[in-house]
């Protein structure tokens, strides 16, 4: 089984695409808007949206839901990290060995939470 896409909610689609182009912007993927509502970035076996929600009630985000992106080596982690800093995200933990795996936390401009892991 595969993960078909996932979709994370925004009040400010602009600045929401900005920083997401921001992220992305050495990951090789497509952008693709087919409204105005909703911006995804797709690739092989990739595929994540931020959307305006549809019934127009205010974008929230989950209390303990949280996007993990594979991002690649342990130097990539920490330079998506910075990135993402830069761009207006907040740290919610710095990079650093757990478990397995390098991560990093931080969350977006609409405080959704995301892992950065090698």
């Amino acid at each position: 089984m595969k993960m078909n896409y996932f979709v994370v909610g925004t009040n400010d689609i602009r600045a929401s695409k900005a920083f997401y182009d921001g992220l992305f912007a050495d990951a090789g993927l497509q952008t693709i808007s087919p409204t105005d509502r909703m911006t995804y970035w797709l690739g092989e076996d990739f595929a994540f949206a931020i959307a305006i929600p549809f019934n127009e009630a205010p974008a929230t985000n989950g209390n303990g839901t949280m996007v993990g992106f594979s991002v690649g080596a342990k130097e990539d982690v920490e330079r998506m990290h910075g990135l993402a800093l830069d761009l207006g995200g907040t740290c919610e933990g710095a990079p650093g060995q757990r478990g397995p795996k390098f991560s990093a936390y931080l969350r977006d401009l609409d405080g959704n939470k995301l892992c950065l892991s090698d």
